[in-house]
């Protein structure tokens, strides 16, 4: 098969598409950046003018792109760029991974590494800062815990980072948080250099077109990613701007951008707004990672009852209601969609009170039509969950969390016992309460993977919480675009832009409304596009082709034979 040319007019045909227009399509023809048309084989010819570039599907699937709705990218290229230390399960081995990086480096050259989690150790004990600048001979090292809230740091990178110093034989002396962990990573950033992060980006943006995702939304702020990160992404990847991409500079997936600032007045959010501007980023939303909390991992997470391997510990509140309240009526009133990190039981309480405070002040009607959003929403309970629906805030919630930390053992129930974790991310509450739902990755903390994401949904460890595949699948493609408030259907229909992925899948199924009575269906009469078979076990489906408004931005079809 010949490579795909920008622009082209192009008929799909000998396969399934999924699209509301026909559920029984297996043909599309696109034009330029735009779906002309969707529907069965045997009625292209009515459709086409034969000059159109036409690709066998033999059997493959084309789904609208995925929308991954909570992303890193910097550090998500940094990962793929560093130690990966995922599958280290003692410090030795920790130790082990930093000295095998320094081997062949220049004396002093930055080590950076990333994914490490003490609690699936064999033994819990987190390394000394003198045995890391052993283990490091002295240069610099930023080892980022998984959940990205905390990190081990040798005493060369504390030291740029103008950290002071504990002994550094103490247990916990490698390990900085909150203020801290946030100077450090600044002196991350200032020792990696601009060629380094591009490079970083760039990683990210093409792991996430390989996956079959053609927007992401980057949180990005102040603490979280390096100075000019969101002008150097949109530079790369705005959205809109796929055909001009395609002239002269790299294809790659759009970028959502959101910004993590507390602010308390309209004025600043039109000044934050403009300065932005200026540099040629249009944010999507004041907020995003800005943080209410921490994370359960680094217990950091702010929870109403202590931590159960923490006796006395109950996380932290970096914004009290007063500031979040602030926040909020700052951008209600500029009418601007504000976004919130928030994990823990007591910082989501925290965000509910503020948020029934501003629709007290301002009007319900005026808060829920900014359409506000909450990150992660881990251990939203039945009060929060109600206040989200009522005043029309949205949720980017993470399913492959539960699917790495939660189930018997893990590391959920050992940070606050089997009870208390078993209520974590309820998908089902929050849908049925009318929450809309964007599911996303929080790369690099869990990878970029929407087939797994949906399936961690459908099939979670508590199957009180699951919600349907096809609940799932929708909230993974529509859901990240009416989070984000662009208007972009997230949809295959006539006249819809051309974001779509085409996937090795195998058979397609309906998954059953109740699966207490039956599991799949493969029944036409159905009148339901079918989706892969994700039951657990099942091979996921391979993505083939990428396309951003018709411009192809991830290509092995054109080299592959397509599946039959």
């Amino acid at each position: 098969m010949d490579e795909p040319r920008p622009g082209a007019r192009r008929l799909y045909r000998g396969g399934a598409v999924y699209s509301p227009a026909d559920p029984f399509a297996t043909a599309m023809l696109v034009d330029g950046g735009t779906v002309a048309w969707v529907g069965p084989d045997e009625a292209a010819g009515s459709w086409t003018r034969g000059d159109e570039e036409v690709v066998d599907l033999r059997g493959a699937l084309v789904t609208p792109a995925f929308v991954d709705s909570h992303v890193h990218l910097t550090e998500t290229g940094l990962r793929a760029t560093g130690i990966d230390l995922a599958r280290v399960r003692s410090a030795a081995e920790l130790l082990a991974a930093v000295a095998r990086a320094v081997r062949g480096r220049g004396s002093g050259d930055l080590v950076t590494g990333a994914g490490w989690d003490e609690s699936a150790w064999s033994g819990g004990e987190l390394p000394t800062r003198a045995q890391l600048d052993a283990a490091a001979a002295g240069a610099p090292v930023h080892l980022a815990r998984v959940d990205g809230h905390s990190a081990l740091v040798s005493s060369a990178l504390a030291q740029r980072a103008g950290l002071p110093l504990a002994p550094a034989g103490a247990p916990g002396s490698a390990l900085v948080s909150g203020a801290a962990h946030h100077a450090a990573l600044d002196a991350r950033w200032d020792a990696l250099g601009p060629a380094a992060a591009l490079g970083a980006r760039r990683a990210a943006l093409r792991a996430a077109a390989a996956h079959g995702i053609g927007a992401v939304h980057e949180m990005s702020g102040p603490a979280l990613a390096p100075p000019g990160d969101l002008a150097a992404l949109m530079a790369l990847a705005g959205p809109g701007s796929a055909a001009e991409r395609a002239r002269g500079r790299e294809p790659l997936p759009d970028v959502v951008p959101y910004h993590a600032q507390a602010l308390t007045d309209p004025g600043a959010v039109d000044d934050l707004l403009a300065a932005f501007a200026e540099r040629g980023v249009r944010l999507a939303g004041v907020g995003g990672d800005l943080s209410v909390d921490g994370s359960l991992g680094s217990r950091t997470a702010a929870l109403s009852d202590g931590y159960a391997d923490a006796p006395g510990s109950r996380g932290s509140l970096h914004l009290d209601v007063d500031a979040v309240r602030a926040h909020l009526a700052a951008c209600t009133r500029a009418g601007v969609q504000a976004a919130f990190h928030a994990i823990g039981d007591a910082a989501l309480h925290v965000l509910a009170e503020a948020l029934v405070r501003v629709a007290d002040e301002l009007g319900v009607a005026a808060v829920a039509a900014r359409g506000h959003r909450v990150e992660h929403a881990v251990a939203a309970d039945a009060g929060v969950v109600a206040v989200l629906g009522r005043l029309g805030l949205g949720v980017s919630a993470q399913p492959a969390f539960d699917a790495t930390w939660g189930g018997p053992g893990g590391l959920y129930e050992q940070r606050l016992g089997r009870e208390r974790a078993a209520a974590l991310h309820p998908f089902a509450a929050l849908a049925a309460a009318g929450v809309p739902l964007a599911l996303g990755s929080d790369s690099p903390v869990t990878p970029l993977d929407p087939w797994a994401a949906v399936r961690a949904a459908a099939f979670p460890h508590r199957e009180e919480h699951a919600i349907s595949v096809r609940a799932a699948f929708l909230a993974h493609t529509r859901g990240g675009h009416r989070l984000a408030g662009l208007g972009h259907p997230g949809v295959l229909r006539p006249g819809a832009p051309a974001t779509y992925a085409v996937w090795e899948a195998g058979d397609l199924v309906v998954q059953a409304p109740d699966r207490r009575l039956s599991g799949w269906s493969t029944d036409a009469r159905s009148g339901t596009p079918g989706l892969p078979d994700l039951t657990p076990g099942t091979p996921a489906p391979r993505c083939l082709r990428t396309a951003v408004e018709g411009v192809v931005v991830h290509d092995v079809l054109a080299r592959d034979e397509p599946p039959r």
